[in-house]
């Protein structure tokens, strides 16, 4: 009775969620921070985990100026990536949105541009005058494009975000945190798009008239650091200067968040520090992936076979310390016994992946084949069920 209790909660709760959680709760894997940061608030994560390596003050709200954008970008890209709006798109450029000032593309009022090219000068200039032409076209006007950022910041768990503004210029109640910037970031890795417009480090913009916008990437760290391919920079006078920079070294994604640093090259500087410190010392590890063999298998009643192999559900990884690799260790809890017909990926039990004696993730083991009934029991139970539908 146990092991068939087992196998339903294991049916219910992790076909719908075999990959790894961002663990946002966990505690960081370092106390404090390994070398000495100025900037107030930090953060260094990896961005398929989410696990922090270390941080500083994290969770305190600040205003981070055009980093708020990231925000802007993702609603924008899931837009496209859903089919509600186009990349050859025709935008046009309100007066309101033309006003914007600080960093601009220098749109003209009462024009259209192609969406690529606001989203290409968003990304890449931190255009405030294309954020809200984008913001307007994609909900209607800027102050219901807000709404949806705020509506998404909670979808996403962040506790500690409220947006007034989609561009980060200063606003009073316009707020975030590192923790919740690293979060957000984290979700432009789910569109390739754009990578293909944040590693650009010079472009330009033109407009009616042969009047031409040169773009000059404002994240430095894309140039000058190996492997670093995007995310945003923002500066204000009240958020000082502030940085959500990422690289990918090795098949791992680390994302530095800088926050209130007093000088332009200091954001830079500390994040580059802070990305060389994780690759130096971290590794992502993957002891298991999605089709792996458990070289085990699990008996089947009444079925045209006697087993079912069993195999895993799912990939997991974890961030590790290099060198700790060898202390990961797996193991299966399977039910003892399943009934036919058993379909492909019907949950047969849990791998548990352990870390010496502690389980730091789980995955479903589920069936590798399709088990059907005998050839004659088959059929009789259809006759049957045609004899009773029939009735």
């Amino acid at each position: 009775m146990g092991k068939r209790w087992m196998a339903a909660l294991l049916s219910a709760a992790m076909l719908f969620a075999p990959a790894v959680a961002w663990a946002q709760d966990e505690a960081a894997m370092e106390s404090g921070t390994p070398f000495e940061l100025t900037s107030p608030s930090v953060i260094l994560t990896e961005a398929s985990t989410g696990r922090v390596i270390f941080e500083k003050n994290a969770d305190e709200r600040r205003p981070v100026a055009s980093v708020t954008k990231v925000m802007t970008i993702l609603l924008t890209l899931e837009a496209l990536d859903e089919g509600r709006a186009g990349i050859h798109d025709s935008v046009p450029v309100t007066a309101h949105a033309a006003s914007m000032g600080g960093s601009q593309a220098f749109l003209d009022a009462n024009r259209s541009y192609p969406l690529g090219e606001l989203l290409k000068s968003m990304i890449v200039a931190s255009a405030n005058d294309s954020a809200v032409a984008l913001a307007e076209y994609l909900a209607g006007a800027e102050e219901a494009f807000v709404r949806r950022m705020n509506e998404r910041a909670e979808e996403l768990g962040l506790e500690n975000t409220h947006y007034v503004n989609c561009t980060g210029l200063p606003a009073q109640g316009h707020y975030t945190t590192a923790r919740d910037v690293a979060k957000l970031s984290a979700q432009l890795d789910k569109h390739p798009r754009y990578y293909e417009y944040s590693t650009i480090w010079m472009d330009e913009i033109a407009h009616n008239g042969g009047r031409v916008t040169q773009l000059t990437n404002t994240n430095r760290l894309v140039r000058f650091y190996q492997g670093c391919d995007g995310y945003k920079t923002g500066s204000t006078n009240e958020a000082r200067y502030c940085i959500s920079a990422t690289a990918k070294k090795n098949g791992m994604r680390l994302i530095a968040v800088v926050l209130g640093c007093q000088a332009g090259q200091t954001r830079f500087d500390e994040a580059r520090s802070m990305l060389e410190y994780g690759f130096s010392g971290y590794q992502l590890f993957t002891p298991v992936e999605e089709g792996d063999s458990l070289s085990m298998s699990v008996p089947v009643r009444l079925g045209g076979r006697d087993s079912v192999s069993a195999v895993s559900g799912g990939t997991g990884s974890l961030l590790l310390k290099k060198g700790e690799q060898s202390g990961v260790s797996l193991e299966a809890a399977l039910v003892e016994s399943v009934t036919a017909p058993v379909q492909k990926g019907d949950v047969l039990g849990e791998i548990r992946v352990k870390q010496g004696d502690e389980v730091v993730l789980t995955l479903p083991a589920v069936a590798g084949e399709t088990v059907e009934l005998p050839g004659m029991l088959n059929a009789l139970l259809r006759i049957r069920d045609r004899f009773m539908l029939g009735r």
